[in-house]
């Protein structure tokens, strides 16, 4: 095999595909990237059982053929090349020499045959806004949890449902949600998703106009498949129920307070700085403020106020996971963030607080974008 292909475009598409490889693997074949040259094009590919990703570039193809080379060492030697073109070929003793310029490598040659087979998707599929779909995977990603004894929890479930595509994710102590606009054939389909795999989803993909979302599989081995212009990834699904965390957002938000967002995220930093690890910060929301109090080990205090408007009910004093509201606040994209004060039949019960967007002092977002944070007790 021998092509010629450009080095800026060579590297993104090897740097594309090798991004959603673990850093250690346990089979060291899967570190492979399986480059493909026929006719006028590449494809490069990567998999590691449970996600997959593939894209396609044009090149100056020889001699056609197939190899499969270590992935992040070619990664890492494509973005260090000099400013020419890149030739590839395998030589009679069947190392593989990548040449640009003056530079020439020699790698070894990994075992194609031992490779297994790319996933192909082909259910049912619909089309997502790239610059929404990438948004709210950000404002939802990151509230899955990391703690891989419940699966179910890692993952970020997708919900279509009409011309609507929702998705959820939560780790027991945070529930986040964003709409995006879904257009396709399926009107109603679930899938949970590894947030991780989402998140690298979102990063890749958000500025390329249009993503199509594909649906495919059965039984252990569902997956998704995301695609825009020339790129791929697909996932293995996670199995599970996804607890139903829709129940918990509140129907009437007629209690609320409305504070500068930014201002808020600064002065929840700094005060924060003084408590022990995993203490919560007391916030209170009065008329026209909101106070937060931290007493920290060293007997080390701090409190700062933020102007707020406080509409619908009396003061309120609850305490919340400082990290866990700066990441809320950090998602919800907007001036203003409304914080609304929800009931609970419960009354031994601490009620949630939801966070969503506020455009301005007076009027609410446009997004969907919905986050519920439960409350910490507060030590008297």
């Amino acid at each position: 095999m021998r092509f010629q292909v450009n080095r800026d475009v060579f590297s993104e598409a090897v740097s594309f595909v090798v991004k959603l490889l673990p850093q250690r693997n346990p089979q060291p074949i899967l570190a492979g990237v399986l480059i493909e040259a026929q006719g006028s094009e590449l494809t490069l590919s990567a998999f590691d059982y449970e996600a997959s990703a593939r894209t396609t570039t044009e090149a100056a193809v020889d001699t056609p053929g197939t190899i499969l080379v270590h992935g992040r060492l070619l990664s890492d030697i494509a973005s260090r090349l000099p400013n020419a073109p890149i030739e590839i070929a395998v030589e009679d003793d069947g190392g593989i020499t990548v040449s640009c310029g003056s530079a020439r490598f020699t790698l070894a040659a990994m075992p194609v045959e031992e490779y297994p087979s790319i996933p192909e998707v082909a259910g049912s599929s619909g089309v997502v806004p790239a610059d929404e779909f990438g948004t709210a995977i950000a404002q939802v990603g990151f509230a899955a949890s990391r703690d891989d004894v419940t699966p179910v929890l890692t993952g970020v479930q997708l919900e279509v449902s009409g011309q609507n595509l929702s998705l959820v994710a939560t780790d027991r102590y945070r529930v986040s949600l964003r709409d995006v606009p879904w257009d396709g054939e399926a009107s109603e389909q679930t899938a949970l998703v590894p947030a991780r795999t989402l998140v690298e989803v979102g990063k890749t993909f958000g500025h390329a106009g249009t993503i199509q979302v594909a649906f495919s599989g059965a039984g252990d081995r569902e997956i998704i498949a995301f695609t825009a212009g020339n790129k791929t990834v697909t996932s293995l699904l996670i199995k599970g129920n996804f607890p139903p965390v829709r129940r918990l957002f509140p129907e009437q938000t007629d209690h609320y307070a409305v504070v500068n967002t930014a201002d808020l995220i600064e002065a929840v930093r700094r005060v924060a700085l003084v408590l022990d690890r995993a203490a919560p910060l007391r916030f209170t929301f009065s008329s026209d403020s909101v106070t937060m109090d931290a007493s920290g080990s060293d007997h080390a205090r701090a409190s700062e106020s933020v102007d707020a408007i406080l509409s619908g009910g009396d003061e309120v004093v609850l305490g919340l996971n400082p990290q866990y509201l700066i990441e809320a606040l950090g998602a919800v994209k907007s001036e203003f963030v409304r914080v609304t004060f929800t009931s609970s039949d419960n009354a031994n019960k601490l009620s949630p607080v939801l966070i969503t967007s506020q455009t301005s002092v007076d009027q609410a977002g446009l997004d969907s974008f919905k986050y519920l944070l439960q409350p910490n007790l507060l030590l008297r």
